[in-house]
């Protein structure tokens, strides 16, 4: 019995700005907390690895794949996932708006993910160049080759963000 106690452990968190308290399985991942826990489906449960970025939220504002990131290690940090993003009163956040408006969004499974990223890179206020853009927005796979439609969603809400033209 002891042995089995020792298998769990007390995670005290804030998910999407609410204090939350769950016992986890020491070997669960932060995506199994979430989605069995919180039921935030929008973290993707994609390669489990840690390669296609479909699991991916903020911890203390840095994206991370939650697959590869165990729950236990949550514990005391700050934690976003795309239900996160959403205003007070249903609105959706400007990168998402931008998703939408660009026609970034095709089957949709990895958008939560690359919004997230989206978000980390936009909050920096970095003005990035393309390449490095396309950089930052790597760690991503993308299965319906919708690329170009979000690297265009997310260059134009960094430049609206910091209130400059888009070059032509």
């Amino acid at each position: 019995m002891a042995e089995e106690l020792r298998q769990y452990k007390q995670v005290t968190c804030t998910i999407n700005g609410k204090k939350r308290t769950t016992m986890v399985d020491v070997r669960a991942s932060l995506t199994d907390m979430l989605r069995n826990d919180y039921r935030l489906t929008s973290v993707k449960k994609g390669c489990e690895v840690g390669e296609c970025g479909a699991c991916t939220v903020l911890i203390d504002g840095e994206a991370f794949d939650s697959c590869i990131y165990l729950a236990v290690w949550a514990d005391g940090k700050e934690i976003i996932t795309l239900e996160g993003l959403e205003g007070p009163n249903g609105e959706l956040s400007d990168i998402q708006q931008a998703f939408i408006d660009e026609t970034a969004i095709q089957c949709g499974f990895c958008s939560p993910g690359f919004i997230l990223t989206a978000k980390e890179i936009l909050d920096s206020g970095v003005l990035y160049t393309d390449d490095e853009l396309r950089k930052l927005l790597s760690g991503h796979l993308c299965r319906c080759t919708g690329y170009e439609n979000i690297f265009q969603a997310v260059k134009k809400t960094m430049y609206k963000r910091l209130g400059k033209k888009l070059p032509t």
